[in-house]
Order: structure tokens, then C-alpha cells, then sequence
């Protein structure tokens, strides 16, 4: 099972990384045309259109890639506190709640989304069009990948809910450990202590 887990914590990441590619894409592209447009004197009417669905590529791609990696926002000031069994508890019912019918409607609705542009060959309206359809397959693609990375989370949940402590994830990123830092610096507690009486016995004499 942790090898599942694993393998798709890897395929979310690979997909998210190869995507953040059109992040270099777009800067390339909008320096072309600011260029192309103020010292050549040579605009193009399809670069904005091509500048949103690019946006929207990296925007969509980037979610199971940041779920795999645990770093989606979340109300950290009371969740931190609370013990990995209650977290995971909390974290399945919003799963099973909000999660679920929604990524799933979204990963429906844009498969339908998807299928009708590709019927009527879609394009932009502009006085040079491009294609919307392979845009609009990356709702359904993104939904799918997604959706895939959130049964992953929902198994994790419910492991740490058995066992009493999170599994393990693929390169997980890691806050700072202040018991570690201090063991860098080579700073123990009784040192902290007595600066913080020096810092209160210069600021009572001021």
C-alpha cells in the first residue's frame, strides 16, 4: 500500500514539475511580445488569449502536485496543536465533505466541458484564433490527477488514524526543527534563559 502511496505522490510531482515549465514559457513569451510590439511595431492579436490559457495550465496542474506535498493553506494555529490522530479525523470528514463532490464535479463537468469544444473545434475570438480544446482538456486532466492524489490523502488519513502518526510522504519538506537548530549553533535552554533575564534587566533599566 505505501508503495501505491508512493508511486502516486511521484506521478503528481512529475506532472506538477514538468507543467512549472510554462511559468519559463510565459516569461519568454511576454518579453517576445512586449518587444515585438514596441521596437517592431509588431503586435499579435492571439498572445493574450495564448498568455491566460497558459496561466491557466500552470494554475490547474500545480494542485495535485501541492497536495502531494501537504502544502495547500490550512488554519495551522489550532490544527498544529492538536495530536496526528485528531488531525487525520478532521482532515477525512473535510475530504468526505467538501473534497470529494467537488473535485469530482469539477473532473465531470470539465470532461463534458471538454468533449463539446472538441465537437464544434472551438477557437478564441480574436483576428487570429486559436484551438480552446486542448486547453479545456486540462479541466478534466487536472481534476483526474487531483482526485487521484485525494484518495491517496484519504488513505493517509485513515492509516494515521489507525497507527497514531502520519505515514510517510515522497521528499517530504520540513519546517524548521528549533531542537535541531540549536544543536547547530550549539545553544541550550539555559542559555536561552539567561539572555532573556539579561534582555528584561537592560529594558527594566531604560
Amino acid at each position: 500500500m505505501q508503495n501505491f502511496l508512493l508511486a502516486v505522490d511521484r506521478l503528481s510531482t512529475w506532472i506538477g514539475k514538468a507543467f512549472a515549465w510554462t511559468a519559463l514559457i510565459l516569461t519568454l513569451m511576454i518579453s517576445w511580445e512586449v518587444f515585438s510590439r514596441y521596437v517592431l511595431n509588431h503586435p499579435h492579436a492571439w498572445m493574450l488569449d495564448f498568455q491566460i490559457m497558459m496561466y491557466g495550465t500552470l494554475f490547474m496542474t500545480a494542485g495535485a502536485y501541492t497536495l502531494s506535498k501537504n502544502g495547500h493553506v490550512r488554519g495551522d494555529v489550532l490544527y498544529g496543536f492538536f495530536r496526528p490522530r485528531t488531525q487525520a479525523t478532521i482532515d477525512l470528514i473535510l475530504y468526505f465533505v467538501f473534497f470529494l463532490p467537488g473535485i469530482t464535479a469539477l473532473t465531470w463537468a470539465g470532461w463534458t466541458y471538454f468533449n463539446e469544444s472538441l465537437v464544434i473545434r472551438e477557437q478564441t475570438f480574436s483576428a487570429e484564433p486559436l484551438p480552446m480544446y486542448p486547453f479545456k482538456f486540462i479541466i478534466p486532466l487536472s481534476g483526474g490527477i487531483l482526485l487521484l492524489q485525494g484518495i491517496v490523502e484519504i488513505i493517509r488519513c485513515i492509516q494515521c488514524i489507525r497507527d497514531g502518526e502520519w505515514p510517510s510522504r515522497e521528499e517530504d519538506v520540513e519546517e524548521v526543527d528549533v531542537e535541531k537548530l540549536k544543536a547547530m549553533v550549539h545553544v541550550k535552554d539555559e542559555d536561552i534563559q539567561a539572555l532573556d533575564k539579561y534582555v528584561v534587566k537592560e529594558g527594566a533599566h531604560k
